[in-house]
Formats: C-alpha cells, sequence, structure tokens
C-alpha cells in the first residue's frame, strides 16, 4: 500500500513539476478554463440568478394558496380539515369561521373590529393559552383600531362573547385579505362553521391538483353558495419562464463549453508538438504509454482547477459588485466541475498522440 502511494506521489510531483516547467502552455490553458468559467456564470450563471429571484417569488406561499368562501347556508363546516388530512400535496389548511364584529371592554363604543374563530396549525401557538379565558390573537391593524396599544386586552362581541387578546398575530401575505384580523384558535374537537378556508399546495404545479381535491371534500349542502380561487394562472406562468430560461441557458453553455474545449485541445495539441522530444525521451527510458497520457492528463486537471478557481471567483465578485442576482452555490459549482472535466476530456487527445510518439524517431538528430 505504501509503494503504491509512493508511485502515486511520485506521478502527481511529475505532473505538476511539467506544468511548472510549461508556463506559456499553463499560464494558456489557466486563462482559457477561467475565461470557460467567467463567461458562463456571467451569462447564463446572471440568467440563472435572474431566474431564481423570479421563481422564488412565484413560489411564495400566496401563489400556491387556494381560498374557499362560503356562505352561512353553505354547511361548511370545520370537519373539512379532517378530510384535507387525507389528501396528498397540501402544506397546510386554516379554517376560519364568519367575522363578528368586536369591541375593546375597555372602550365603550369603539371602533368594531371581526373576530374570526380558528381552526388548524401554523398560524397561532395556542398549546400554553388557557382555554378558560377565551384567548385571542390579533394582528398590528386591529390592535391599533381595537385601541389596545399593549397587544393585550379583552375584548367583546356584540352577542356577549368574551375574548382575551394575549399575543400580537404575525398576518402572512397570503391571509392579508382578511385584515383587520382577530383569530379566536378553537379545539380540533369542537365542530363549528366555516366562511373562509384557506389551503396551500405543496408546489405551485400542484394548485390545480389541490384544488379539484379540496373542492370534492367540502361536503356543502349548497356547492352555489361557495366559491373557489386559486393562482393556478400563476403556476402556469412559472412553468413557461423556467422552461424558457432553461432552454435558453442549457444552450448557451454547451456553446461556450463546445467553443473552449476545441481552444484547449488545438493549444494543448500545438505545445505537445513542441515538446515531442521530452516525450520520446521519457519513453525511451522506460515510461509507458499509460504513464505519458496520465502525466498529460494530470497536468491539465491541475491547471483546470486553479482557472477554474480563478474564473469563478472573478466572475461571482463580478456580479456581486455589480448588484446581479447570484446563481446558488450548485450551479457555480457545477459550472466549475463541468469546466474542468472538458478541459481533461479535450485533452485526451494531444495526450494520446504523445504517448505514441516514436522514441527513435523523436530522438533522432536531425
Amino acid at each position: 500500500m505504501r509503494a503504491r502511494l509512493r508511485v502515486v506521489g511520485a506521478i502527481l510531483r511529475e505532473a505538476a513539476a511539467s506544468a511548472w516547467a510549461q508556463p506559456v502552455a499553463s499560464l494558456v490553458s489557466v486563462v482559457i478554463v477561467a475565461a470557460m468559467c467567467a463567461s458562463v456564470l456571467l451569462t447564463t450563471g446572471r440568467t440563472v440568478g435572474a431566474e431564481d429571484a423570479v421563481l422564488s417569488t412565484i413560489d411564495s406561499t400566496g401563489t400556491r394558496s387556494i381560498v374557499v368562501r362560503a356562505e352561512t347556508a353553505s354547511g361548511l363546516d370545520s370537519t373539512v380539515l379532517d378530510r384535507l388530512a387525507n389528501v396528498d400535496g397540501i402544506e397546510a389548511a386554516l379554517a376560519f369561521g364568519p367575522a363578528t364584529d368586536t369591541r375593546a371592554t375597555a372602550f365603550a363604543g369603539g371602533a368594531p373590529v371581526p373576530v374570526r374563530t380558528l381552526w388548524g396549525d401554523g398560524l397561532v401557538d395556542a398549546r400554553h393559552a388557557p382555554e378558560h379565558i377565551s384567548p385571542a390573537w390579533a394582528s398590528p391593524t386591529a390592535l391599533d383600531e381595537l385601541g389596545l396599544l399593549d397587544g393585550t386586552g379583552g375584548v367583546a362581541t356584540n352577542d356577549g362573547r368574551d375574548y382575551s387578546v394575549v399575543a400580537e398575530l404575525a398576518v402572512p401575505d397570503y391571509l392579508a385579505f382578511l385584515e383587520p384580523l382577530v383569530v379566536a384558535p378553537q379545539p380540533d374537537d369542537r365542530v363549528g362553521p366555516v366562511s373562509v378556508l384557506v389551503v396551500i399546495a405543496d408546489t405551485p404545479d400542484l394548485v390545480g391538483a389541490v384544488a379539484s381535491a379540496t373542492g370534492s371534500v367540502l361536503a356543502v349542502d349548497d356547492p352555489t353558495t361557495v366559491s373557489l380561487a386559486t393562482s393556478e394562472g400563476i403556476a402556469q406562468l412559472r412553468a413557461i419562464i423556467e422552461g424558457q430560461l432553461g432552454t435558453f441557458g442549457r444552450e448557451l453553455v454547451l456553446v461556450i463549453f463546445g467553443i473552449s474545449a476545441l481552444l484547449v485541445a488545438a493549444i494543448l495539441y500545438g505545445f505537445t508538438m513542441l515538446r515531442r522530444k521530452d516525450y520520446g525521451r521519457r519513453r525511451a527510458l522506460g515510461a509507458s504509454r499509460t504513464l505519458i497520457v496520465t502525466l498529460v492528463l494530470l497536468q491539465m486537471t491541475m491547471v483546470a482547477i486553479v482557472g477554474a478557481a480563478l474564473g469563478t471567483g472573478a466572475a461571482l465578485a463580478t456580479l456581486a459588485a455589480t448588484g446581479d442576482p447570484l446563481p446558488g452555490t450548485d450551479f457555480a459549482g457545477a459550472v466549475a466541475i463541468l469546466a474542468v472535466t472538458v478541459a481533461v476530456i479535450a485533452a485526451l487527445l494531444p495526450a494520446i498522440v504523445a504517448a505514441r510518439r516514436d522514441p527513435i524517431r523523436e530522438l533522432r538528430v536531425p
């Protein structure tokens, strides 16, 4: 094992020495590989960064939401959440009861704010709130209108139900249409009427399927009293954007890498011809053809790694300095690895040519 490691170490040292002994060839190869990475990242990489930024906006929770509005006579109740639990592709589901005007008990005749009963997890954590006080959560807008400057206080509905606002509610964008919002979480086993049902799909492309499944499990008395709204159109737009930008990016990468591979092969072939006597000398001293090929490929690998690192770093720094969206680390790393791979493959033909030189002919004095 140690003998093999010594052999490998000797080959690596020889490849590094060969690269160092050919500063012009090594420098040109570094520049080509660096330019390859920089070109891809500054063109396709910028496109990928912009695509990621656009898609991340499209993929926000609001664009994955399905909103069901039900009239009182519809018969929709909180048991719909139990049926939705058996549907795949749903990230979350929230059921809101009918809005009931409520006012702060400390201010007689204050501004009314609607309070809604709530079923479902994820919006508030009511596990540690005592149920006997009928806890409620209010959005900042609702707190301002109620006059609860401290964020807590008692509120009462027109029909005499009392709630205790225990904390501020952070309202996500997809629930902004319910503002001002005060919610009173209900136990799962307490069934009540639902006027608004919000379902969040796992991904935008599932919005249509989840909407169909949601409509099929509503179990309402009168379907005409229920309306369902989705963002399926945005999901379709996402697919179009991803497809068009992705196709453009792949074609550009293929063109850049193809041209760079030809340049690497041509330049390395030229330098191989200039050093043919050196390769012939190695063959005359007993080096096998496999060893010659290995040395040339290792030399190119080392040079390509340096070029890929420099090109990738320079391109990312340029994008950051100009304020352009940066591609992900996965994309940048893949470009660097692919550039090294392309350079090594392009060096294969010159390496084979170098290994097949006739030592007698190359060492013959003209």
